[in-house]
């Protein structure tokens, strides 16, 4: 059996939604010194819908599919949904990942999550300065 699953080599080789969005309602960033992946993620939000998502990871291969499967899996989605986005939803739907692995689709997870907690503080913000 391959290390890798075709859909983690075409993730990896081939990765979707990758770049920055300059005018962003939320940023997501993390990171792990064990492993040295960074991930960042990029979101325009309209009407509570995911419009675009970016990515920029500095990190192996599997970190790289993770965060490229984790965009397309949230893209055009109510964020209702994307909060409830779990590492373990991201493997499966790579196909897996090795066991050592798996910390890369935490990271996209934790990343996503990240870049949540942004938009809600900058809507908090927002809100309070229009009171």
């Amino acid at each position: 059996m391959a290390l890798y699953s075709e859909k983690v080599m075409d993730h990896f080789l081939h990765p979707r939604n990758v770049g920055v969005i300059e005018d962003a309602d939320a940023v997501g960033e993390v990171g792990n010194a064990k492993c040295g992946d960074i991930m960042k993620m990029y979101l325009k939000i309209k009407d509570d819908i995911v419009e675009d998502v970016r990515f920029e990871t500095f990190g192996c291969g599997s970190a790289i599919a993770s965060s490229s499967m984790a965009t397309e899996m949230i893209k055009g989605k109510p964020l209702s949904e994307v909060k409830n986005l779990t590492n373990k939803a991201v493997t499966e739907a790579l196909d897996g990942l090795p066991a050592h692995k798996i910390h890369c689709s935490v990271l996209a997870e934790e990343a996503i999550h990240s870049a949540l907690d942004d938009y809600y503080r900058r809507r908090s913000e927002t809100e309070k300065a229009s009171d």
